[in-house]
């Protein structure tokens, strides 16, 4: 197994460590990123606000990613957060989930567009596929961790999980030896579903750009998304059920997704009405600054005329010349 810890080392008494989670979360973000800034520029925005808006996103994603992750386990039953308060700032330790860092980073990514007066529609529509591939790309950082597997398996492509890792459904050894079981890695499910989503949506957004209107994609990232996590929900029996049921709260969560997904789907191709709701026809570009006329180069002085040679004036004769001459007449 490859160590979660990349490296550590303590400087003035603190401690700091690189582990492979936060370096593949990181990944995913620029990965994400870098997709999403091409995806505005090909719609005619400005791509590069992408990277400004992370200022505010990913701060609020992880905010949101932990306070979801400590919700969902203590709806679960689990008192450990209620008991040990703060402990809940202690990231580190593990425990982020996808959709409170969703929610949260999409609360700061709209508080952006409307405090830069962007439209919202675009940069939804070009970054709801990226959602996918960030979190993709940070999937292996589960196989790291041994963490988020699902049930005992036969499969040729299960994952070994060694006893510290094992959930109290498959701790006993006895049931489940650890040299022979293996369990359905169901992170990797989820990761290539996200890739094979993101590629159909960003496919659809490229072959149809001329027809395709504001909040196509959205709708379809919110119902695949949706709907894959819904069924990688059934291979996840870690997370907590809601009580009296088998379904957890991320599936039920899921399912709605879908569900908003469909309506707005439906709405946008005028199947149903949403009130008075419409949505636009078009992206609203804002119109690229007009740049000021540089100054006409001021014209080029006129070379002086050349001043006009001086004649030599002949030497006049001195008067010593002109007495010899008139002695010699006589």
């Amino acid at each position: 197994m490859i160590n979660p810890v990349i490296f550590s080392f303590t400087i003035l008494g603190l401690t700091l460590t690189l582990r492979w989670y936060g370096v593949l979360v990181m990944l995913g973000v620029v990965v994400g990123g870098w997709v999403a800034e091409k995806e505005i520029n090909r719609r005619g925005g400005n791509g590069s606000a992408v990277w400004d808006a992370m200022v505010w996103v990913i701060p609020a994603g992880v905010i949101g990613a932990r306070l979801w992750y400590v919700v969902n386990a203590t709806l679960g039953g689990n008192a450990y957060y209620m008991q040990n308060p703060v402990q809940i700032l202690n990231i580190p330790q593990g425990g982020l989930h996808f959709f409170g860092g969703l929610l949260f980073g999409a609360i700061a990514l709209f508080y952006y567009m409307r405090s830069n007066k962007l439209d919202p529609w675009l940069f939804l529509d070009a970054i709801a596929p990226v959602t996918l591939i960030g979190q993709a790309v940070a999937r292996p950082a589960n196989f790291i961790n041994q963490e988020l597997y699902g049930p005992p398996t036969t499969l040729p492509w299960g994952i070994p999980i060694d006893a510290a890792h094992r959930i109290p459904a498959f701790s006993s050894l006895g049931l489940y030896p650890v040299d022979t079981t293996r369990f359905h890695p169901t992170f990797a499910y989820e990761m290539v579903w996200n890739f094979l989503a993101a590629a159909l949506l960003l496919w659809i957004a490229r072959r149809y750009a001329e027809k395709i209107k504001p909040g196509t994609i959205l709708g379809g990232w919110l119902v695949l998304a949706g709907v894959g996590r819904a069924l990688i929900e059934i291979f996840r029996p870690d997370q907590p059920k809601i009580p009296g049921t088998a379904i957890s709260y991320s599936a039920l969560v899921s399912v709605l997704m879908a569900v908003a997904g469909a309506i707005i789907l439906l709405a946008r191709f005028g199947k149903i009405k949403l009130g008075s709701f419409t949505f636009p026809d078009a992206y609203q570009i804002a119109a690229a600054p007009v740049a000021a006329p540089e100054p006409a180069p001021a014209p080029a002085p006129k070379p002086e005329p050349a001043p006009k040679p001086v004649k030599a004036k002949k030497p006049k004769k001195t008067e010593t010349v002109k007495r010899t001459s008139r002695l010699k007449k006589k």
